[in-house]
C-alpha cells in the first residue's frame, strides 16, 4: 500500500507514523509544513515535502505544482488529510480514496475557532471523505450529534508525538521533583483553578518543597503565586524530556472545550502521573481510578496534587500510567488500527 499523508500541523507525529508504517511494509509520502507545535524538526526527510501550509496568494505556487507532479508519480492508494489550511493542497488528493482525521469536534476556546474561509474551503470536502478517523469516543459522539455519517466514522487510538527512541527508563519515585504544565498556555488550560489548587497545596502540610513549572508560549492571565515559575518558549523534546520524566505529576486540567490532550499522552508515555479534569475525553484516556476531578473543583485538584507529593504514591501511579500508554496508545496500536481503516477504504 502507498499512503499520501497531508498534514499541516503534525509533522513530528507523521515522522513517527511513517517509521511504523514502513515496518508493516507500507510506503508513505508526506506533505507537511513547519507550522506545528515544535520548530525543531530539521531538514526535510527523503519521503517528505515541506510547504508553507497556508494560502499566501503570491507564494508557494511553484513548490505546490512540483508537489502535485511528485504525487502523481507516487500514485497513492489512499490519501490522509489532517487539519489542512491551504486550499491548493486539495489538488493533491484528486479522486483517490481519502481518510480525513479530526482531532477536536469543537474549538477549545474563542482563540481556536476556525476561520470562515477555512470552513468554506474544507468543511464539505472533509464531510465527503471516504472515512473519518477520530481519536476518542467523546469526539465521535460529538460528531454524531452534529450529524456525521456514522458508517464512515472510525475511532483509532492516538499516540504521543515523542519519538519512542527518546523515552528514558522510568525514573524512580524518590528522584522525582516538581509538577509540570507543558504546551501552549491558552485559556482552555484553566489556569485560575489550577493556580488556586496549587496555592492550597503549598499552604498545606502535604507540600514537600515542589514547584509548579509551566513550559511553553502563550498567556497566563493570573499572577503566578510563590513556588511557581514559567519557562517560556518552544522546546526541542531532546532538551527537556529528561526534566519532564523527573516530574511527580503533569497537570492537564482543561475546560470542556478540549477533547483528548497530547500532553496527557506524552506524560503517560514518560511514566508521569497525570491529573486531569472531567473535560472532554481526558477521563477516557486516564487510567481507571486515577485523578479525575471536576473542572472547577479546586479542593479536589489540590487533594490530588497533595497525594502525588508523596513518592510512594508517585511510584504506584507512574507505573500505572506507563502501562496504560503501552497497552492502549502505543504507536504500534495506532498503526495496526489505522491500516485496518485504510484497507477497508481501498477495498471499497
Amino acid at each position: 500500500m502507498r499512503i499520501l499523508w497531508l498534514t499541516n500541523a503534525f509533522r513530528a507525529m507523521a515522522h513517527i507514523r511513517r517509521e511504523e508504517f514502513r515496518n508493516a511494509g507500507v510506503e508513505m509520502m508526506l506533505v507537511t509544513s513547519n507550522r506545528g507545535f515544535s520548530k525543531h524538526f530539521g531538514p526535510a526527510r527523503d519521503y517528505e515535502t515541506i510547504l508553507l501550509g497556508r494560502p499566501v496568494p503570491w507564494s508557494d505556487w511553484l513548490p505546490c505544482y512540483r508537489t502535485y507532479r511528485a504525487v502523481k508519480q507516487f500514485r497513492p492508494d489512499v490519501i490522509v488529510t489532517e487539519l489542512l489550511a491551504d486550499p491548493r493542497w486539495r489538488a493533491f488528493a484528486g479522486s483517490t480514496p481519502r481518510i480525513n482525521l479530526i482531532h477536536d469536534a469543537d474549538p477549545h476556546d474563542g482563540k481556536h475557532k476556525i476561520r470562515v474561509w477555512n470552513r468554506m474551503a474544507f468543511n464539505r470536502w472533509n464531510d465527503n471523505a471516504d472515512a473519518t478517523v477520530v481519536f476518542s469516543e467523546y469526539v465521535a459522539s460529538r460528531l454524531i450529534d452534529q450529524g456525521k455519517n456514522v458508517s464512515r466514522l472510525w475511532v483509532v487510538p492516538l499516540h504521543s508525538d515523542l519519538d519512542p527512541d527518546l523515552v528514558p527508563e522510568l525514573i524512580p519515585a524518590n528522584e522525582r521533583k516538581n509538577f509540570i504544565m507543558f504546551g501552549r498556555q491558552d485559556p482552555y488550560k484553566n489556569h485560575a483553578v489550577i493556580l488556586a489548587a496549587w496555592q492550597a497545596h503549598t499552604a498545606s502540610s502535604a507540600w514537600r518543597g515542589d514547584e509548579l513549572i509551566f513550559y511553553g508560549e502563550g498567556e497566563i492571565p493570573e499572577p503566578l503565586p510563590p513556588h511557581t515559575r514559567w519557562v517560556r518558549g518552544q522546546f526541542n523534546y531532546r532538551d527537556v524530556v529528561s526534566d519532564f520524566a523527573r516530574a511527580k505529576g503533569s497537570i492537564v486540567h482543561h475546560t470542556d472545550g478540549a477533547s483528548q490532550s497530547g500532553v496527557q499522552l506524552l506524560s503517560m508515555q514518560l511514566g508521569i502521573p497525570t491529573l486531569v479534569s472531567t473535560g472532554g475525553a481526558l477521563p477516557e484516556y486516564q487510567p481507571d481510578d486515577l485523578n479525575v476531578t471536576g473542572i472547577d473543583d479546586v479542593d479536589g485538584l489540590s487533594r490530588a496534587i497533595s497525594a502525588l507529593a508523596d513518592p510512594r504514591e508517585v511510584d504506584i501511579q507512574s507505573r500505572i500510567v506507563r502501562d496504560r500508554y503501552k497497552n492502549n496508545y502505543d504507536i504500534r496500536l495506532f498503526a495496526k488500527h489505522f491500516l485496518e481503516v485504510a484497507n477497508e477504504v481501498t477495498r471499497r
